[in-house]
């Protein structure tokens, strides 16, 4: 798998003043291009001279200190220089509207590169947290290709509660995919424990049945935790975990925390295994019992692909839900569609268009298969 890479940074919509930061120095040349026109094109008796007390405050509110101050400089220069040639000055009155505006719009510059600077600071903060939780897998990691993607309904963010990875085991590539319950950094706190859990608990245990019984463990502890913390609601995660045992190429092993069944994509078509009904992490004591341990058959040449509910749930501007099923159906046939790289990458695409860049739940995919010809990769 490929280092994780979101697609919204490529698709999803970003505001204006981010995408185009590097020509916002065009709004305010424009302005005073524009006031200069006019000036120039009315009457005697229209004097339109004291609007360039736009062009320093348009810069400020787009641009560096440094470009609104030259766009402040141009103005109170551009005003007696109208005035001497056009002469429809309306008086110095004017003329100190245009400075009063130059000179405000100094700091009011330095005040928003501050602020700025800040957001990018916690921006990069957020892409480290996101770099612990959903972490980058080598490429043929533990035998299998396998593929991701993150898209954050919160394009500032970048992190939310959903979370997945891929493990080199003793046991076979084992692999997980999980939404918990609610947002913010209680849930980022709570995916970044049981992804931890997960890489320790998955390592060492043989049996999956173990490997759950340690995230619902670990998930009981971060909530007393959370209490403690004063926290006023536990949180809860479902999640589907597949195993890839090396005794057994042609099954998988599959633990459903009452998660959306998974997807599995190969030449005869698309089938999504049944979820059973199994518990949320964290609520086996209201269930009965953790999950079972289910063996299934898996297609040398056949492809499990799992989703958050930040797919499923994805709607457009009249409300209709994506179509998964619909489209991994179109899919089957298309040569290449399988490859994880590409499956996660047409279906991630497809939730963008579909939501126009407005997701209003994260969004997390994970594709993976056997891959006999890549390397193991070494243990951890």
């Amino acid at each position: 798998m490929r280092s994780v890479r979101s697609v919204e940074t490529q698709q999803q919509r970003m505001p204006a003043l981010i995408r185009y930061s590097h020509r916002a120095w065009l709004v305010p040349a424009v302005l005073l291009v524009a006031v200069i026109g006019v000036d120039a094109a009315t009457p005697h008796s229209f004097a339109s001279a004291s609007w360039l007390v736009m062009v320093p405050v348009a810069a400020a509110a787009l641009c560096g200190p440094w470009v609104t101050a030259l766009f402040a400089c141009l103005s109170i220069a551009a005003y007696p220089a109208l005035d001497g040639i056009w002469a429809k000055s309306q008086g110095i009155e004017d003329f100190l509207l245009v400075l009063a505006g130059a000179v405000l719009a100094a700091p009011l510059s330095i005040f928003r590169a501050q602020a700025a600077a800040y957001v990018r600071h916690l921006r990069g903060t957020a892409e480290t947290t996101r770099e612990v939780v959903l972490r980058p897998v080598p490429p043929g990691w533990g035998g299998v290709d396998s593929a991701a993607r993150y898209l954050a309904a919160d394009v500032e963010a970048r992190v939310g509660g959903d979370f997945y990875d891929v493990l080199a085991t003793p046991y076979g590539a084992r692999v997980i995919l999980g939404d918990v319950q609610g947002k913010g950094l209680p849930a980022v706190s709570t995916a970044a424990a049981l992804v931890g859990c997960f890489r320790e608990a998955a390592f060492h245990e043989e049996d999956l049945a173990t490997v759950a019984s340690w995230l619902e463990e670990r998930l009981h502890r971060q909530n007393l935790l959370s209490v403690r913390l004063g926290a006023e609601d536990e949180r809860f995660a479902t999640a589907v975990i597949i195993c890839f045992p090396t005794d057994a190429p042609e099954e998988v092993e599959l633990v459903n925390f009452g998660h959306e069944g998974p997807h599995v994509l190969g030449p005869d078509g698309v089938r999504q295994v049944p979820s059973d009904g199994g518990a949320p992490i964290g609520l086996a004591h209201l269930a009965g019992g953790l999950p079972e341990v289910r063996r299934l058959r898996l297609g040398a040449d056949e492809t499990i692909l799992i989703v958050s509910d930040g797919v499923t749930e994805a709607r457009d501007r009249q409300g209709a839900f994506f179509a998964l099923r619909a489209h991994l159906d179109r899919l089957v046939g298309v040569r290449g569609a399988t490859i994880p790289e590409h499956l996660v990458d047409e279906i991630a695409a497809a939730v963008v268009r579909h939501t126009g860049g407005r997701l209003r739940d994260d969004t997390a995919l994970l594709a993976v298969r056997r891959f006999p010809g890549a390397p193991p990769g070494r243990l951890r």
